[in-house]
């Protein structure tokens, strides 16, 4: 079984088509175990939120949404024990400490973040962390 760390702007494509929606896809294979903090739950729902905003979804596509994300086999972990770890990485990256709870957290597993967060990405290849971290894009799906 290969762990990954995912953040929102993985999990926002397991729903919604957008680029690399199927590579996203690709990590709800029963073979793989997922990982978040527990901060991906509000940015999920402030993404699709976002989304309903801008007319892209309804109401109801959001509320099926979030049905179904919940029951996605998703380990969830405490912001609050990877945050000393996240404000690290922040000032080493000048990343958000946000994008930095994902970074911590696969630090921690010593496993890989999916994300299709280039700047995020950027910000760790320039702080030499690129290692724990992979577009989405790259997953074969």
């Amino acid at each position: 079984m290969t762990l990954y760390v995912v953040d929102s702007s993985v999990a926002v494509k397991w729903y919604v088509p957008e680029a690399h929606s199927d590579s996203a896809a690709s990590l709800l294979d029963e073979s793989n175990e997922l990982v978040a903090p527990d901060l991906l739950a509000a940015e999920f729902g402030n993404a699709l939120w976002k989304k309903c905003r801008r007319g892209e979804l309804s109401d109801s596509e959001v509320r099926s949404i979030v049905e179904a994300f919940q029951a996605v086999p998703l380990q969830i972990y405490s912001s609050l024990t990877l945050l000393e770890a996240a404000v690290e990485i922040a000032l080493r990256t000048a990343r958000t400490v946000y994008d930095c709870l994902y970074v911590a957290l696969a630090l921690a597993f010593n496993s890989t973040l999916v994300t299709a967060d280039s700047r995020l990405l950027e910000g760790l290849r320039e702080s030499g962390l690129a290692v724990c971290a992979q577009h989405v894009g790259q997953l074969s799906g």
